[in-house]
C-alpha cells in the first residue's frame, strides 16, 4: 500500500480513447489523495506526464468502482465518458468480468464488453432543462440567444453545440473558449462543433472546458447525438466522427449509450522527486 508520502513513488496508468487521453491512479488500496496541484502538475505536457483528463478510481460501496474526474487546469469534471469507458474496459480484461457499473458524479453507469475491442458505456439520461444543464436563466435549450443558434445539453457537464455547414472550417480555437466563458454558463460548458455527413452520421470537433481542443470527447459525443436528434437532424443512433476516430452513439429509453475502442498506453510511476516539488 502506498503510505500518500511524497517520498513515496505514486503508480499510474495511461490510457486514450480515440486520442482523448487520460491519467488514471488507482486508490483502491490507499495512497496519496489528488489536489488541484497535483493535478495540475501531471497535467502539464511538458512538466508532467499530460492528459485531458485525470481520473482516480476509489472503491465502489454500491458498485464495482467510483471515479472522480480532474482537468488539467486543476478543476474537477462532473463526467468523461472516454475514461469511464477506458477503466471500464481495463478492469473486465482484469477481472474477465463482461460487465460492470461505476459510480460517478453523473451517477451509476453500466458498462459491457462489446467484443472486437469495443467497450460500451451508458452515460445516462441526457439533461434538457435550462436549470439542470445548467444555465443562467430560463430559455429554450434547442435555440440558446447565442450568434450561431447553439444547442445546450447536460451529460453531467454543460454543453454547446453549434450545427454548422464544415466544421472543420470553424477556427474552434477562438469560439470554444470564447463560449466556454459565456456568462450563459455559469459552470462553463464544453464546445461542439458538427455537421451533418449523412443519415445518421456526423463530423464533430470539440473543445473542452478546462483543457482546450481536444482529439475526442465521450460526453461531447453523447450531448451532440441527443442535440442533433432534438433538432430533427438525425435519428438517436447515429455515428460519429471525431479527430481522433469513430464513436458509436445509441440514445435509448434507458439512457445514452457510447461505443468505441480503448488502449492501455502504458503503467508507470511518479518519482518522489517529482511529488516533493508540488507537496
Amino acid at each position: 500500500m502506498q503510505d500518500g508520502s511524497p517520498h513515496t513513488p505514486l503508480r499510474f496508468m495511461k490510457f486514450h480513447g480515440l486520442g482523448n487521453d487520460f491519467v488514471v491512479i488507482d486508490r483502491r488500496a490507499g495512497g496519496r489523495a489528488v489536489t488541484p496541484a497535483l493535478a495540475r502538475a501531471l497535467g502539464d505536457r511538458h512538466r508532467g506526464v499530460g492528459f485531458d483528463q485525470l481520473a482516480v478510481i476509489e472503491a465502489g460501496r454500491d458498485a464495482d468502482l467510483a471515479l472522480t474526474f480532474w482537468n488539467a487546469d486543476g478543476s474537477t469534471a462532473g463526467a468523461c465518458g472516454n475514461a469511464t469507458r477506458c477503466i471500464a474496459a481495463h478492469e473486465m480484461a482484469e477481472t474477465g468480468a463482461r460487465a460492470l457499473t461505476l459510480r460517478t458524479e453523473r451517477g451509476l453507469l453500466a458498462a459491457e464488453d462489446r467484443g472486437d475491442g469495443l467497450t460500451a458505456v451508458n452515460m445516462g439520461a441526457p439533461l434538457l432543462d435550462w436549470q439542470r444543464i445548467p444555465l443562467a436563466r430560463q430559455m429554450d435549450t434547442l435555440h440558446l440567444p447565442l450568434n450561431g443558434d447553439p444547442v445546450a445539453t447536460g451529460m453531467g457537464n454543460p454543453h454547446c453545440t453549434f450545427f454548422v455547414e464544415d466544421a472543420e472550417a470553424v477556427d474552434l480555437s477562438t469560439l470554444g473558449p470564447a463560449t466556454e466563458r459565456d456568462p450563459l454558463f455559469p459552470e462553463r460548458t464544453n464546445v461542439q462543433v458538427a455537421h451533418v455527413v449523412g443519415p445518421d452520421h456526423l463530423r464533430m470537433r470539440v473543445w473542452e472546458r478546462g483543457v482546450g481542443l481536444t482529439l475526442a470527447s465521450g460526453s461531447s459525443s453523447c450531448a451532440v447525438a441527443v442535440a442533433a436528434a432534438r433538432r430533427g437532424l438525425t435519428g438517436r443512433r447515429v455515428r460519429i466522427d471525431l479527430d481522433g476516430g469513430r464513436i458509436d452513439i445509441d440514445w435509448r429509453d434507458d439512457g445514452v449509450w457510447m461505443t468505441g475502442p480503448t488502449a492501455h498506453v502504458f503503467t508507470a510511476e511518479l518519482t518522489p522527486a517529482f511529488l516533493e516539488a508540488i507537496a
